[in-house]
C-alpha cells in the first residue's frame, strides 16, 4: 500500500485514496469530500479503478450468490420430464413386400358437389418409406409435400377444393423404402406417375369402403406386393 492507491473500508461504506501514513498502523484516507480519515491498516484494502463502494461490493456478491442458487436448482423430476420413448413399429405377416397408395378423402361425404377433399400417403409395409410427392404444369415439376411415413400407417399431404383439381392431374410419387436397426431386403427406387380424373371427384360410387379409412375414398395404387401398378 503506498500514498495515491484507492483502498476501500473493510468495517463500513466508504473508501478513497491514501494520502499518508501515521506510524506503522495508521493510513490516511482523503474521501471524496478532501477530508483524510484515519484508519486502521488492517480496516482497509486496496482496490483497483472499479467502484470501492462498499454497497456495490455487497450488490455484486448477492448476485454472485443468487446466480450460483439458479445453477444449482434440481434437475425435473422424471415424472414432469417429457415423454420421449416411442414404441417400435409393428412389423405383420406378408408386409416385406412392398405397398403403397395414394388415397384421397372427401371431408363431407354427403355434400359431394361442395366438399373439400384430403388426399395421404398410405405405407402398407413393414418399411419405412421416404417419399416426394409432386404435380406438373407444362414439363415443370413442382413439390407439393414430403415425409417418412412409418411401417403400416399413413400420413396426411394436404387438403384441397376443387378449384384445385386440374393441377393435381399429373402427380408423381418418388419413394424410397428401407428398415431401421435391422438389416433387410434391398428395395429399388419407386418412380410413380399418377394421372388423375378430376371427373371422379364428383361421382359417389368411386368412393369406396376400404381398409384404411372408416370413410369411402378413392385409392390410387402406387405399388403392391412389390409390383409397381402405375405407368413411369
Amino acid at each position: 500500500m503506498k500514498i495515491g492507491d484507492k483502498v476501500r473500508f473493510l468495517s463500513e461504506v466508504g473508501g478513497g485514496r491514501v494520502s499518508g501514513f501515521q506510524g506503522k498502523n495508521i493510513v490516511l484516507v482523503e474521501d471524496e469530500d478532501g477530508f483524510d480519515v484515519p484508519m486502521r491498516i488492517s480496516e482497509v484494502v486496496v482496490v483497483g479503478e472499479e467502484n470501492y463502494d462498499t454497497r456495490h461490493v455487497v450488490e455484486m456478491k448477492s448476485k454472485a450468490a443468487a446466480a450460483s442458487v439458479v445453477e444449482q436448482e434440481p434437475e425435473e423430476e422424471p415424472a414432469d420430464r417429457p415423454v420421449t420413448f416411442r414404441r417400435k413399429p409393428e412389423e405383420r405377416s406378408g408386409g416385406d413386400k412392398l405397398s403403397a397408395y395414394l388415397a384421397f378423402v372427401p371431408i363431407n361425404l354427403k355434400e359431394l358437389t361442395d366438399t373439400r377433399f384430403e388426399s395421404y400417403f398410405v405405407n402398407d409395409s413393414n418399411y419405412y418409406m421416404r417419399y416426394v410427392y409432386m404435380t406438373a404444369e407444362g414439363n415443370a415439376w413442382e413439390v407439393r409435400a414430403t415425409g417418412e411415413v412409418e411401417p403400416n400407417t399413413k400420413e396426411f399431404i394436404e387438403e384441397f377444393g376443387r378449384e384445385e383439381l386440374n393441377t393435381l392431374e399429373r402427380s408423381c410419387l418418388q419413394v424410397i423404402a428401407y428398415k431401421r436397426d435391422k438389416h433387410f431386403m434391398l428395395k429399388p427406387a419407386i418412380n410413380a406417375q399418377v394421372r388423375l380424373d378430376p371427373v371422379k371427384f364428383y361421382k359417389l360410387h368411386t368412393f369406396r369402403e376400404n381398409a384404411f379409412f372408416e370413410q369411402p375414398a378413392l385409392i390410387y395404387t402406387i405399388i403392391e406386393n412389390d409390383v409397381q401398378k402405375v405407368s413411369l
